[in-house]
């Protein structure tokens, strides 16, 4: 029997679990549920199914643990970092669904919404979740990863404010996960991204009463200001807790569809959320304003529902790369190589600094495994390529993080790309929570049927 004829008689006998669609290999329908934002490491699995709700989950997940086969959840699949080989994929694109207690100020968010459904169903009450840069990206996914967004500094992370979680795990059972009903696995979750404890139908998450927002990118001339990443490191340094900024520095293309200021010159995109009085924002900024030459400026006050355009990233589908680094400072020098470094590289490619501490370095109420909240800033050197990541693309990502080395306190989930080694994976967290990770997943996946991006093993 061949493998297209195996996996064409997996996924019948699944349809009859199910409610949803079940999609086998060499259709459309199959590559288009499988194939996310990134293409690198794509997903081959067996089966794929569309979640139509939390028992497809359930009947999926029980079904692959029978016949032990892996198995795994996307979404948009931005944060893919390892391509399963067989098995069932779990699509949760149809489980959409989000509703809005405004009296608790809280939301219940299905696995497969993003947060520009969230936002937009939050907004009518004045209220606003934890989101984000990109509207487009799978809310609970990038929640349980810890999370990093718009409002970080004034609020923490999003999984700081996560109070239930519904889930299915390796043995097809599913639970309601709270701090009470089962707290070391409430709390791995939490910080320590699902992937790897189960599969999520959905979150109950805190909102915030935020409806408006005064922010932006403004985009600074690096040629005539090489010094524009110290100005912004200096200006951070004093900043109040209602502001949460990032900059990111590229070499853009000479070529047709980009803003003719920005065509052929290394630019600093220095993007910033003020969550504080709108009225306020543009004097908080100001002094950005005089770092650099200005190209471009697009900061103003908006409704938080328009959030994206604040870092205003394009996420089309693309191969790409990322190494991250948590720094507790960001030496003058070191941002200086970086810059030059990366300007003269024969390829594309895009630093990343985003400003920390804040609530983020605040304990949460309720004990998650998010790490190294002590850090200052992230770095992510991205680069874009064709499936054969290259040799060169590679050793420039490592050389650009080694510039930080003695500053460096570890990794981040949220902002890195790829996929990581169980080495790398335990940088992302302080080694008593790793340790007590292993445990958990031995505890709730003893036999590894669970795919996750970030390999945490289960303890022998």
């Amino acid at each position: 029997m061949s493998e297209t004829t195996n996996s064409t008689d997996m996924a019948a006998d699944l349809a009859g679990r199910v409610t949803g669609p079940v999609h086998a290999p060499g259709t459309d329908a199959y590559d288009e549920a499988r194939t996310g934002m990134q293409l690198l490491d794509r997903h081959r699995p067996d089966a794929v199914v569309e979640a139509a709700d939390a028992e497809d989950v359930r009947a999926a997940v029980a079904w692959a643990a029978e016949r032990g086969l892996p198995v795994s959840a996307q979404l948009t699949g931005h944060g893919l970092g390892a391509g399963m080989e067989g098995g069932v994929l779990v699509a949760t694109r149809r489980m959409d669904g989000v509703r809005v207690a405004p009296d608790r100020r809280t939301a219940w968010v299905e696995a497969g919404a993003t947060w520009r459904t969230v936002a937009e169903a939050a907004a009518p009450h004045g209220l606003a979740p934890l989101s984000g840069s990109a509207p487009g990206v799978g809310a609970v996914s990038y929640t349980l990863g810890g999370g990093v967004g718009l409002l970080a500094r004034r609020y923490g992370f999003a999984a700081d404010h996560v109070r239930r979680v519904d889930m299915v795990t390796a043995d097809g059972r599913p639970r309601q996960v709270t701090e009470e009903s089962e707290p070391d696995l409430f709390w791995a979750v939490r910080g320590g991204g699902a992937g790897a404890f189960g599969l999520v139908t959905g979150v109950e998450i805190g909102l915030f009463p935020v409806l408006r927002i005064y922010g932006g990118s403004l985009y600074l001339d690096m040629a005539a200001e090489p010094g524009a990443l110290e100005a912004w490191r200096r200006w951070t340094g004093s900043v109040p807790d209602e502001l949460t900024s990032g900059v990111s520095v590229m070499v853009y293309p000479d070529m047709d569809g980009l803003p003719e200021e920005l065509r052929g010159r290394q630019v600093a995109q220095v993007s910033v959320a003020w969550s504080g009085p709108p009225e306020e924002g543009p004097k908080v900024v100001e002094p950005l304003r005089s770092a650099a030459p200005v190209l471009l400026d697009t900061m103003r006050e908006m409704p938080y529902t328009e959030s994206g355009a604040v870092f205003d990233e394009h996420h089309d589908q693309a191969g790409f790369r990322g190494r991250s680094v948590l720094v507790d400072r960001l030496d003058d020098g070191a941002l200086a190589e970086l810059i030059r470094m990366t300007g003269s590289a024969p390829f594309f490619c895009v630093v990343s600094l985003r400003h920390l501490g804040g609530a983020l370095a605040r304990e949460p109420e309720v004990a998650n495994a998010v790490g190294h909240r002590g850090a200052a800033y992230a770095l992510t050197v991205m680069t874009f390529a064709d499936p054969d990541d290259t040799g060169a693309m590679r050793d420039l990502r490592e050389e650009a993080a080694a510039l930080f080395g003695e500053d460096a306190v570890g990794r981040s989930f949220t902002l890195g790309f790829g996929p990581m080694e169980e080495s790398e994976v335990r940088e992302v967290f302080d080694p008593h929570d790793y340790a007590r990770l292993t445990r958990v997943r031995a505890e709730y996946d003893p036999t590894g049927v669970l795919h996750s991006n970030r390999p945490i093993p289960p303890k022998r």
